[in-house]
């Protein structure tokens, strides 16, 4: 069958700057951090927080969630570094890809904690105003795995199929050129998922932590059927995808949470005029 139409793989993903090598994948994750920053500080300071927070906060959650984000890899994928003919040093060369972000949100909320607790300002409020910012950042740094040729999925006769170079495909299947691009699949998904948490939030007035919880369950929604398409060598549990199951723990709490909420607020009692001050959003109870 001819292909009349496919994604070309990138034509490299490494340039120099002198000694110096720039890597696409580094830049994508970069921009991504970047831009979620520069969404969650136009937020924050709407809400009636101070610009500052945002930095302060980041400087925490954004090494923090790089380190989970490669421990979780590691641990997950321990195979690939330790054991006989490998090189555990290669743990520390978080340039060529390897950053699960099951871990880099895990770990990161803990550094967004510390940051919170030293701005005194409450964590729930704070990753309300940072979900949107985070997923969208999420989307731009998917593109580092197109620029690695890393993370596609099976093969496929799509036209948007994306085309792997010899050398970048799975053993025993150099003669199929063409899989899924689950690296796009997945940015697009959570673009998706930064429209609907902009719309839930003013459709519903999200607070106090749940519109985070919204970004979890529509996340990880997506995340379940992109990771079964993809083919490369993981961990498996029951036959299973560690990172299925880790989808799914993580939607079935996000959705029960949001359900718990639910019933909460429909029981509460009707709110007096008291309560309908305005409250600036770095105040409150730290978290």
């Amino acid at each position: 069958m001819t292909m009349l139409a496919y994604l070309p793989s990138p034509s490299q993903g490494v340039w120099h700057l002198g000694p110096i090598p720039i890597r696409a994948y580094a830049l994508c994750i970069l921009a991504g951090i970047i831009v979620g920053v520069v969404i969650t500080r136009r937020r924050w300071v709407a809400r009636g927080g101070r610009g500052d927070d945002v930095i302060d906060v980041s400087v925490w959650a954004v090494p923090f969630g790089v380190v989970g984000g490669r421990l979780y890899h590691v641990i997950t994928d321990a195979q690939l570094y330790f054991g006989p003919g490998r090189q555990p040093i290669r743990v520390l060369y978080i340039w060529e890809g390897g950053l699960g972000i099951w871990g880099a949100v895990a770990l990161g909320a803990v550094g967004a904690w510390i940051g919170c607790r030293r701005r005194g300002i409450a964590l729930a409020d704070f990753a309300d105003a940072g979900a949107p910012g985070l997923v969208l950042g999420q989307a731009i740094a998917r593109w580092g795995n197109y620029f690695n040729q890393e993370l596609y999925g099976a093969p496929t006769t799509l036209p948007w199929a994306l085309r792997i170079d010899p050398d970048q495909r799975p053993a025993g299947m150099g003669d199929i050129a063409l899989y899924h691009p689950t690296f796009l699949y997945e940015s697009l998904w959570s673009v998706g998922v930064f429209v609907l948490l902009i719309w839930a939030e003013r459709r519903f007035q999200l607070r106090g932590g749940r519109l985070f919880v919204l970004y979890v369950a529509g996340y990880t929604a997506g995340r379940l059927w992109i990771e079964a398409l993809r083919i490369d060598d993981v961990n498996h549990f029951l036959g299973l995808r560690l990172n299925i199951w880790t989808a799914l723990v993580a939607f079935t709490v996000a959705v029960a949470v949001l359900l718990r909420q639910r019933r909460s607020a429909r029981k509460a009692p009707p709110a007096g005029p008291e309560d309908h001050a305005d409250v600036p959003a770095g105040s409150g109870t730290i978290e």
